[in-house]
């Protein structure tokens, strides 16, 4: 979690210091104008710092997989700058008391362009010698290999040292990466000059090598079992190798009363907004869907919440009437035949899951939180796929990690990769990670992405 946050907070903290250094470079001091109070200047600092931070969640700055070449990252920077201007500029004149004069803003956003590029190549450049992320793979069957493929992957500073093979399990990994076949672990992780050890053995009964690895734990390497570093490295729970006390003695998972009292009332406040921001359109919205095809304006379906107990979901309809009459409850494919022409307009937009918010308002839903399903769906899925009823230990969502980081579900295989991102998100749930969630589906909004 921590380095999910990492660069926008550091980003967070430049944009202060760029603000700061352009009233030092244009007035020569940090000037309060003529009957402004310390609150408004607070409030020009942070508002500079949210439409920088929110312009780099826009243009995908954060994600470093995608971000490779430092070409990359300057060229997105430059960009980031120059829509933050227009964006700053645009709602000065809406909000004058918040203004800052031309001249502080160029130099402001200037500055904190140059100091954004340094902080992010510096994040990179340090972060593999700071960390320390050799690795050295303690196993070589199924596990391993899951290891692997989750660290290859994903652009994440780990390198893999090699593999330890101590188990009768058939190899899955490439045999020239195998470093030996006893018990000299210590002398391997010191020449190999690795800082981590990852526990990936799927039978450990009789092969444990104990006294080796509390050798390690005590001479400073760190070790670290199979599931967390697959979280650590990928986002989501390796929930088909996560045993019941690896839930009990994991850190996290704790929603506490105060953090749900935080977030209901978050809740309220953004649905509150969200239908006041959307309320003119439901007219338009109620009038495109009869025109299109006849049939109700809002479906209503039951879901699964919090607790296991069903509730009565509301969307704008965006399918034809009875799509559902010979098939019952199906997966939504792509390019579904079922849905209308304005229903997919609605649902590339998002705006079919407006009525949601007064689902928000009544607490049956969050707006961050595991998507409902259907019954139907949980009881098949309750059946195959474990620790699924552990999604429904907090209220479901109309946003989400698992709708961010994963493609619309269609099949089994697809609610498995979700669980293990909702699952994730229970664990670590902060008003941190609700804010990046909110900020990405933002963006996903705007693009249309993951629409079915």
């Amino acid at each position: 979690m921590k380095k999910l946050i990492a660069l926008p907070v550091g980003d967070f903290i430049l944009s202060i210091i760029a603000l700061d250094l352009s009233f030092f470079l244009r007035l020569g001091s940090l000037q309060l104008q003529e009957e402004e109070s310390i609150f408004n200047l607070i409030a020009k600092f942070l508002f500079f710092g949210f439409v920088l931070i929110f312009s780099s969640f826009f243009l995908e700055i954060y994600n470093q997989e995608k971000l490779d070449k430092k070409k990359d990252v300057i060229f997105k920077i430059v960009i980031e700058v120059l829509i933050s201007f227009l964006v700053l500029s645009s709602l000065y004149y809406m909000i004058p008391k918040i203004m800052l004069g031309r001249g502080l803003l160029l130099i402001a956003l200037f500055s904190f362009g140059l100091l954004q590029v340094l902080w992010h190549f510096s994040y990179r450049a340090l972060k593999p010698l700071g960390f320390g992320h050799k690795v050295i793979i303690l196993g070589a069957g199924p596990l391993a290999q899951k290891i692997e493929k989750a660290v290859n992957s994903s652009n994440n500073h780990y390198h893999i040292a090699g593999y330890i093979n101590l188990s009768n399990e058939p190899v899955c990994v490439p045999s020239e990466s195998i470093l030996l076949n006893n018990n000299e672990l210590l002398n391997t992780v010191r020449n190999k000059k690795a800082h981590k050890i990852v526990v990936s053995l799927s039978e450990r009964r009789g092969i444990f090598p104990l006294d080796e690895l509390l050798k390690c734990k005590f001479c400073g390497v760190e070790v670290i079992d199979a599931p967390s570093f697959y979280e650590e490295v990928t986002g989501k729970l390796l929930v088909d190798e996560i045993t019941p006390s690896w839930f009990i003695f994991s850190d996290g998972f704790r929603m506490t009363p105060l953090r749900r009292s935080g977030k209901r009332i978050l809740d309220i406040f953004i649905a509150s907004i969200g239908l006041m921001i959307y309320l003119p359109l439901f007219p338009i919205i109620a009038l495109l869907i009869k025109i299109d095809s006849s049939g109700p304006i809002l479906v209503k379906q039951l879901r699964i919440g919090e607790g296991d107990k069903s509730f009565t979901l509301y969307k704008f309809r965006t399918m034809h009437r009875d799509a559902e009459n010979g098939t019952g409850a199906v997966w939504a494919q792509e390019d579904d035949p079922r849905v209308t022409r304005v229903g997919k307009i609605l649902r590339i937009m998002r705006l079919d899951e407006i009525p949601q918010f007064y689902n928000v308002l009544r607490g049956n839903m969050s707006i961050i939180g595991p998507r409902p399903e259907r019954p139907e769906f949980v009881a098949e899925l309750k059946n195959l796929i474990p620790y699924y009823s552990e999604r429904h230990f907090v209220k479901p969502g109309i946003t989400g990690w698992a709708q961010i980081r994963y493609p619309y579900g269609s099949s089994i295989e697809d609610a498995i990769e979700k669980l293990r991102y909702d699952l994730y998100y229970i664990k670590h749930i902060s008003f941190s990670l609700d804010a990046m969630i909110i900020m990405e589906t933002i963006k996903v909004v705007l693009f249309g992405k993951g629409a079915r």
